[in-house]
């Protein structure tokens, strides 16, 4: 019985974790499906939305509030430096090569994290409880309330966003966008609004996704968003990138395996054998779990 507990905690911490992996895989996969393009400032961006909501929990909580509605100014503050980085650095280079998007992406991930060190310093800031300390208690079997809001708000938004993509004026314009955006301005569609949008709700959902993470793991510093980023686009990867729901169960397989690697075999390992299971799936099924292979004319 102990065993069986000890399996269960295990799989609960790694739909925890796998759960913030994929907040912030669904804003690698939008972008990806709408501009292809792979935007690795995402991850300094949670970087960025852990500092805000460090900075409103401390203000929240002087005026009595509640810390977790922290997050609110963070989503904002990030939806508008998401556009910003859009205008000012991909939407001149939208027609350009892919390796140059890429580039400047890596630029601008360099800057953030460069600046982020400049004025927060390097050195890690602990952060003050957010969610409370009781658990769900089954007997000799206990859930953290935590890691019950967490799984359930993930998946609430990948349910709202799929649901927004599918039945939204906006989200058709997306999808349109998406297929042929020459094809979508013919028929009256703002593709740079389309796109900024995009942007805009990919960095918002970086934002929770970064305050579910520092609720877990109570600490900021300006590298954080570094593996974390990395760990989310191999989940996007794996599910199948550019698919909202192959973002998700990415994330959550990602999640998974790396508790049961941490707990069973070794921790140092988890990293390896994470990135191990993508290897296998790509060599088997290369556009990811969700993805559908496509073939094009040359």
């Amino acid at each position: 019985m102990d065993a069986l507990f000890q399996f269960l905690r295990q799989l609960i911490n790694g739909l925890q974790s796998g759960s913030i992996y994929a907040l912030v895989a669904l804003g690698y996969t939008m972008v990806y499906g709408i501009v292809k393009l792979i935007n690795f400032a995402h991850g300094d961006i949670i970087m960025i939305g852990a500092y805000c909501t460090l900075f409103f929990i401390t203000l929240f909580a002087g005026a009595g509030l509640p810390v977790w509605l922290s997050v609110i100014p963070a989503m904002i503050f990030c939806a508008l430096l998401g556009m910003l980085c859009e205008r000012v650095a991909y939407r001149p280079l939208r027609h350009s090569p892919r390796i140059s998007s890429l580039i400047t992406a890596i630029g601008i991930s360099l800057l953030l994290q460069n600046g982020a060190q400049l004025i927060f310093s390097p050195n890690p800031q602990s952060v003050p409880k957010i969610f409370s300390a009781d658990a769900l208690t089954f007997g000799s079997f206990s859930i953290s309330i935590g890691a019950i809001i967490t799984i359930v708000v993930s998946l609430a938004i990948m349910a709202a966003l799929q649901a927004f993509v599918k039945g939204t004026r906006l989200g058709k314009a997306m999808r349109a966008v998406s297929e042929d955006d020459g094809a979508a301005k013919l028929v009256g569609i703002n593709v740079n609004s389309t796109i900024q949008l995009t942007f805009a709700i990919g960095s918002a959902l970086a934002a929770v996704g970064s305050m579910l993470y520092i609720s877990a793991y109570p600490q900021v510093q300006p590298t954080m968003g570094s593996l974390l980023g990395l760990k989310a686009f191999v989940a996007a990867v794996l599910g199948g990138i550019g698919i909202i729901p192959g973002a998700m169960i990415g994330g959550l397989i990602m999640g998974i395996f790396e508790s049961l690697t941490k707990a069973y075999i070794s921790s140092q390992l988890s990293d390896a054998v994470v990135f191990g299971i993508l290897i296998i799936v790509l060599l088997v099924k290369p556009s990811g779990i969700l993805g559908k292979n496509t073939k094009e004319k040359v």
